[in-house]
């Protein structure tokens, strides 16, 4: 079952004179592993913020779990379904408790208490940070805030996540614990989208995506 269509998306940032995406089209399934890989100012981490509706893409041009992120009600059930987890580790931590942080996402879906706090325990499990639960994030290592990053993006239960660069910022020990949740990821039927510049990383994925 597709995931996510794109078709004949273009975009051209406000000012500028050559578009950063010219007329690219993929489909993604339920469950696949997707790496992105190009070199700088090709689009990549345009087409992934065009997926869920950090930059708005044309109306028609994107769908995800059937909605059209270039429309309000679309953009809310696109990031529903995808989470993205950014570069830069500290960029996205919002909290100053672990977890704290991972709730941050739940809170504004208006997810029940018992809920939260269940989806919270098991994001912070699945990524092996339960006993940093109630530090601040800033005493975490960058792998290990990379790692929060990730259980903030799964406590949604989204269908799949996009890692935009999330290994190029962090230590080799955190690059392959990161690597080793994308994984973990697809086992459990979350698709994967991989931004990388790194081909051994890449070559993890199922297909690989090229943008020129």
């Amino acid at each position: 079952m597709q995931l996510i269509r794109v078709r004949s998306l273009s975009y051209t940032y406000p000012g500028a004179e050559v578009p950063a995406l010219s007329d690219v089209s993929l489909e993604l399934a339920e469950g696949e592993y997707l790496a992105i890989v190009g070199a700088n100012g090709s689009g990549k981490s345009t087409l992934v913020r065009c997926l869920n509706g950090l930059i708005a893409p044309p109306a028609g041009a994107v769908s995800v779990a059937g909605a059209d992120p270039s429309e309000p009600a679309g953009r809310a059930v696109a990031r529903r379904a995808l989470s993205i987890v950014f570069q830069s580790p500290p960029d996205q931590i919002v909290a100053s408790v672990v977890e704290e942080d991972v709730a941050f996402g739940l809170e504004n879906l208006g997810v029940p208490r018992p809920e939260m706090r269940d989806r919270v325990a098991a994001a912070l499990r699945d990524v092996g940070l339960e006993s940093e639960r109630s530090r601040s994030p800033r005493f975490l290592s960058a792998g290990q805030q990379q790692r929060l990053a990730v259980a903030g993006a799964i406590a949604m239960r989204p269908r799949a996540v996009a890692f935009d660069e999330a290994t190029s910022m962090i230590d080799p020990v955190g690059r392959e614990d990161v690597l080793r949740l994308m994984d973990g990821l697809v086992a459990a039927g979350i698709a994967v989208i991989h931004v990388t510049h790194d081909m051994d990383e890449a070559a993890r994925a199922a297909r690989v995506l090229a943008l020129s």
